[in-house]
């Protein structure tokens, strides 16, 4: 039976999207709209953490990528999943296992792989002509 003292919109399911243009300046856009949707439903807590994650996932469809992306943002149960979609089909450049200072890729999802409880990418259609998703995890607490 849940507890009538905590407020639904801390605890239930939900998902956002934001789609953005191909604009470098969308990466901020998308890490403040994070924060607030984080602090809308008491997980400011996670907030640095998300936005890095967010800003790491984000940058890379924007930067290697020439059309539109998206954010996309979901709590299930006690799981936080942030995501970015681009109209790219190829897959992200493997995370590298020890990330150099003179590395030129990988040192994004590298940092993704070690600051998240999971990651992942797929395509979104079998033929490829949707894009990818490439998202991580993090633990929420309830």
């Amino acid at each position: 039976m849940p507890r009538s003292d905590v407020d639904p919109y801390l605890t239930e399911n939900w998902e956002y999207s934001l789609y953005i243009p191909h604009d470098p300046r969308a990466v901020t856009v998308s890490r403040h709209t994070l924060r607030l949707i984080l602090a809308l439903h008491g997980l400011a807590y996670l907030s640095d953490l998300a936005e890095l994650l967010a800003t790491e996932l984000i940058g890379n469809a924007v930067r290697h990528t020439k059309g539109p992306a998206a954010l996309r943002v979901r709590r299930t149960g006690n799981i936080l999943r942030i995501g970015a979609w681009d109209a790219d089909p190829t897959p992200p450049a493997p995370p590298l296992r020890t990330a150099t200072e003179d590395a030129e890729e990988g040192r994004g999802l590298a940092l993704v792989r070690t600051c998240s409880d999971e990651w992942g990418w797929h395509p979104l259609t079998s033929t490829g002509d949707g894009g990818k998703y490439v998202w991580c995890e993090l633990a929420a607490a309830a």
